[in-house]
């Protein structure tokens, strides 16, 4: 379980959110919703040490969270990606390699034959030798999900993954999501569609410059909740849209 104690973050002395606590358990998909600069993706920059924290502390299972960085895979924003870096997609997943070899020791065969079984399982197999500034937003996020597959990491961090990718990709995506779950793993997932939340997330966060509530999906995703973090008129269109599908 990964813990998040009286976490406050700060850009220019504003504060994003001041004494955040919040929860994250193993074995679950854990959706992160909240409107745009609700400081989602600075919530999990913060666990991961990639962003200053004012004060507050993050454990996994009782230790800091630092020491555990290795048993990370963490799968930014494509906007923050350089597309134009001269690399294939078998050498991007073989990165995900690098974490369990020794000092001065490169990727062999071992490493190589694992990324390309990751390709194997997000389809991408006939890519493995094709630019990542060649490939489309659905494939290029399958690649990073290969990458995390090598990395055989314990906690596993999305940033936004299904933003304009297809149906394809958003569906192989969240089967391996589903297989790392059972796999007893902790995913969490900053979520943009509010329509497939209750499909897709155990668990729910849900943020708009703080936590506003956090907990089972089927109790925290409700009318009132939205509408506290978006709007009213938001909250009234996805809970009547529901309960005519219903």
């Amino acid at each position: 379980m990964i813990e998040i104690r009286d976490l406050t973050v700060a850009y220019d002395d504003t504060p994003v959110f001041t004494d955040v606590a919040v929860k994250f358990n193993a074995g679950k998909i854990t959706g992160i919703i909240g409107p745009n600069g609700a400081g989602k993706s600075t919530l999990i920059k913060a666990v991961l040490g990639l962003i200053n924290k004012q004060k507050g502390t993050v454990t996994y299972n009782g230790r800091p969270f630092s020491d555990v960085q290795k048993k990370v895979a963490y799968v930014e924003q494509r906007k923050e990606l350089d597309f134009n870096f001269p690399i294939n997609v078998l050498d991007v997943v073989i990165t995900g390699t690098y974490g369990k070899l020794s000092l001065f020791k490169n990727p062999g065969k071992k490493e190589k034959l694992a990324s390309q079984k990751a390709l194997e399982q997000v389809a991408l197999e006939e890519f493995s030798k094709r630019q990542i500034g060649n490939l489309s937003g659905g494939q290029l996020q399958r690649v990073f999900v290969a990458r995390a597959i090598v990395q055989e990491a314990d906690i596993i961090i999305m940033d936004e993954p299904f933003v304009g990718i297809d149906l394809q990709s958003e569906t192989a995506i969240m089967k391996i999501m589903k297989q790392w779950r059972d796999d007893n793993k902790t995913i969490i997932v900053i979520h943009h569609d509010l329509n497939k939340v209750s499909r897709y997330f155990d668990d729910l966060v849900i943020m708009n410059h703080g936590i506003l509530d956090y907990g089972p999906t089927a109790r925290v995703y409700n009318a009132q909740n939205i509408e506290h973090a978006f709007s009213p008129d938001l909250s009234e269109v996805l809970f009547e849209t529901q309960e005519v599908n219903s």
